[in-house]
């Protein structure tokens, strides 16, 4: 399936495991980007977005140019929000950026339209092999008080 390699994390007193992709299917690309399978090969066809072809002829899509495309597709929308979201929220998406230095890191993740950027340790970030183009889920959690408009 293109698993670059597996990295066990803990949450919750629970171990999960975290595919590391360096390619992805169509399918796969699809769901990250929030759109159906069709405009994925579309895209591909088009010129928009490269991919390669697996020896059964599958196209494969390049985690760090799926990363770019898909900040790119979002770069200029402006976030809708409902008030009846959870106040937990699970975003999956692809990590486009990671910054890090001696202690701290920045990893921003391209979620659909959304941008999510989370300030973590560099210890993290290594231990869960986040680079661009690997797929990931931000969880945002509050326990303060939160205004929309």
């Amino acid at each position: 399936m293109g698993w670059a390699a597996v990295v066990a994390v803990e949450r919750n007193a629970q171990a999960y495991t975290l595919p590391l992709m360096s390619d992805y299917s169509v399918s796969e690309a699809a769901a990250l980007l929030g759109v159906s399978a069709d405009t994925v090969r579309r895209w591909i066809d088009n010129g928009s977005l490269g991919a390669t072809r697996t020896v059964n002829a599958r196209r494969r899509v390049d985690g760090v140019e799926l990363a770019h495309f898909a900040q790119s597709l979002h770069e200029n929308a402006k976030p809708v929000g409902s008030s009846s979201d959870s106040i937990r929220n699970h975003f999956t998406g692809i990590v486009t950026k990671v910054i890090k230095d001696k202690v701290m890191a920045q990893v921003e993740l391209q979620a659909g339209p959304y941008r999510v950027v989370a300030l973590i340790s560099r210890e993290a970030v290594d231990d869960m092999g986040l680079v661009p183009g690997v797929m990931a889920s931000a969880v945002v959690k509050s326990t303060n008080v939160s205004i929309e408009l």
